[in-house]
């Protein structure tokens, strides 16, 4: 899946920045960017346009819809490609700026005019028409959430880059961006750590001097400190204030106290399986106004109203050759703006419940827009603003950083030299904003005054930075199971986990990648008290299923974990043991199996396997031979019997709620198993699932 990307803007020139970069750091062949058909598509009840490609064409476009509009329409074009031009212009330095302040209304008379200016300000001043002003902002979402707090200024820049110069997608995905500029900081002698998360910036007096951090799987290993000149914060500078000590703290939260966040958003990423385009979309992105908007003033209340009626936009990946799909399918994102505030205190059934709630309404409102899209939809999965900041830990689930109002943009967004001499900011929630290019590009100007910085003081200190020995070779693979295979590793030291937990694997040199990340979550096999460590996967046409049948002796890959809570810890005593397990999901129930024999389990202990055939079932034989006192094994091979039904459930077991569950299997499986369960009083605490799809 795509997980954030939509669109980059056309700052695919010579003279520009990205372009720049791109050459400089030597990765501009590697990634492929696909242009896409159209800038955007506007529709609700009574407007269905679509903006094109180039100034010139968008504006005999618009001037055509809306005749009585060509001086204003002339004007919002001639401004804002003023704009950007402009600020390519501006110098960097702030002492140049500040020098050249008086000369601002000559120099750069359309950034001056729209400084201090909002979006709808601007738009309500010189256009009339309601639906022109709908469609020059139409794809507001992807800066912001209000036209009346939008910085016209930055919207004025970042939409010509998109009218200008066209807009892109990354062949296969924004993380080939991702593992292709790691790849640059590999070769030129740096090292890419993952799974790990700074707890401390090191100060020394008043100045930054390192950091301290920790694994994010492995509480059991120290925390490490790496010592250097200058720190770069590449996150949300809000919570940059709980990683230092008093009272440097007190000039960060001086400084950023006051800063508001940008919106959050909520997505919903769907696989289809056909390409929609074959419904009969023509468009890569529309953003689906509700019929509540009929002027400007209406986008903030209807962004936050009912579901039934909000804005979204949808983004058709089958348009293009985007990479994300095997031929004959296609990958889809619903997105519309959300609040943080409305996740946090759900608890986890709740919050599933609402999240499935709300794909069901999104994908049945896209239905409506594109008939017999929601019978093609595969799978499904809501990313929520609590999503974006569990995985990016930006506070508000803000994906653009500080919002980009009129007060917090361009000069007035927080500098890269933070207020702590040796720590430096880059990302979002610095200069120019969020976006990827934003990010790109305060990358790439934080650094060069980094450097200049090192250069000037002529003091370059620091140290070697090694990751943990989580790089494991491969002993032994083995199929045993039609289809399925066993892959046996060392195990790294100082590994702990409990039985039914969970690592990813990610592999080291893939030798498939079309389509596909080299990582995956697998359980182990394994029991801990074991030397190695045991994983199965099903073979299929994925290329990380290909690249692990691929493994070789003695190949590696990086072990990250252990995680999850499938185990056995926690549970209500003097009760049963009833495991309810779907195909390859008994692949975490191996390991607790073997913990219960360890621990000579004598309750009354079920076990309800679901396989196609006997010759699919992994591990089928060792649940045969197991002995343990009061073993129940009820194999079920659906080709040729019932799947597992309350009554085959109830046939073995008198009363239900003497027992404790383990459900493992698809979400189709864990929803039916456990609709079971309630339905026959087995209260919610006394059932645990593992989701594997």
């Amino acid at each position: 899946m795509e997980a954030g990307l939509h669109a980059m803007d056309g700052h695919l020139i010579e003279k520009n920045n990205q372009q720049y970069i791109l050459r400089f750091l030597g990765i501009r062949k590697q990634v492929q960017f696909v242009p896409l058909p159209e800038f955007f598509r506007i529709k609700n009840r009574q407007l269905d346009f679509t903006f094109p490609h180039g100034a010139d064409r968008a504006i005999k476009k618009l001037m055509a819809a809306f005749p009585d509009e060509e001086k204003g329409i002339r004007r919002f074009f001639r401004v804002i490609l003023g704009v950007k031009e402009e600020l390519l212009r501006i110098p960097k330095q702030r002492w140049r700026q500040i020098l050249l302040l008086p000369l601002y209304p000559i120099l750069y008379p359309n950034t001056f005019r729209t400084t201090g200016l909002t979006l709808g300000n601007y738009l309500d001043k010189w256009i009339s028409n309601d639906d022109l002003k709908l469609i020059l902002q139409g794809n507001l979402l992807y800066y912001h959430d209000d036209p009346y707090t939008m910085s016209m200024t930055f919207f004025a820049e970042a939409q010509a880059s998109f009218i200008h110069h066209g807009n892109y997608f990354i062949k296969g995905g924004s993380q080939q961006l991702s593992n292709a500029l790691a790849d640059v900081i590999r070769k030129n002698h740096g090292t890419v750590l993952l799974g790990k998360k700074v707890d401390r910036i090191l100060i020394n007096k008043g100045k930054a001097v390192g950091v301290s951090y920790r694994d994010s799987f492995n509480k059991n290993l120290d925390p490490v400190e790496v010592h250097a000149h200058s720190v770069i914060y590449n996150g949300a500078i809000p919570i940059v204030e709980e990683l230092l000590p008093y009272p440097v703290k007190n000039r960060m939260v001086r400084k950023i106290s006051k800063l508001v966040p940008s919106c959050a958003l909520l997505c919903v990423y769907i696989g289809f399986n056909r390409e929609v385009k074959s419904l009969g979309n023509q468009y890569y992105s529309t953003f689906f106004y509700g019929d509540s908007v009929q002027k400007l003033n209406d986008i903030i209340t209807n962004n936050y109203g009912e579901w039934e009626s909000k804005n979204f936009v949808f983004v058709d990946y089958s348009q293009i050759d985007s990479g994300l799909a095997p031929a004959g399918k296609s990958f889809g994102m619903i997105c519309t703006a959300d609040i943080l505030s409305d996740w946090k205190s759900l608890n986890e059934k709740d919050y599933r419940k609402k999240k499935d709630k709300i794909a069901r309404i999104l994908i049945g409102r896209l239905d409506r827009e594109i008939p017999g899209i929601a019978e093609a939809v595969d799978f499904y999965e809501v990313g929520t603003p609590q999503t974006i900041s569990r995985y990016t830990l930006n506070p508000y689930g803000a994906p653009y950083g500080y919002a980009q109002t009129p007060n917090q943009a361009g000069a007035k967004r927080p500098s890269y030299e933070s207020p702590v001499k040796g720590l430096w900011f880059a990302g979002s929630w610095t200069y120019p904003g969020g976006g990827f290019t934003g990010a790109i590009v305060s990358g790439f100007r934080c650094g060069i005054q980094v450097a200049g910085k090192l250069k000037k003081e002529r003091e370059i200190s620091g140290e070697s930075v090694a990751d943990d020995p989580r790089a494991v070779r491969l002993v032994s693979s083995e199929e045993i199971a039609r289809n399925t295979l066993e892959l046996v590793f060392e195990k790294p030291d100082r590994f702990v986990y409990e039985p039914g937990q969970y690592v990813f694997v990610s592999i080291n040199n893939p030798l498939y990648i079309e389509g596909d990340m080299p990582l995956r979550s697998l359980s182990m096999v394994s029991h801990p008290d074991e030397s190695e460590l045991r994983f199965i996967v099903r073979k299929s046409n994925s290329s990380f299923k290909k690249s692990c049948e691929a493994l070789r002796a003695g190949d590696r890959v990086t072990i990250y974990g252990p995680d999850g809570a499938f185990t056995l810890d926690r549970l209500p005593v003097g009760k049963g043991l009833v495991f309810l397990v779907s195909g390859i999901g008994v692949t975490p129930v191996i390991s607790i199996f073997k913990e219960l024999k360890k621990r000579r389990f004598d309750g009354p202990l079920f076990l309800f396997y679901s396989n196609r055939t006997s010759e699919e079932a992994a591990y089928h034989d060792f649940f045969m031979n197991l002995d343990l006192d009061n073993f129940h094994y009820r194999p079920v091979f659906t080709g040729h019997q019932p799947r597992i039904n309350e009554s085959l459930i109830l046939e073995g077991i008198s009363d239900p709620g003497l027992f404790n569950y383990f459900i493992v299997g698809t979400s189709g499986f864990l929803d039916s198993m456990t609709g079971i369960l309630q339905k026959n009083g087995v209260p919610e605490a006394n059932i645990r699932t593992d989701d594997f799809g």
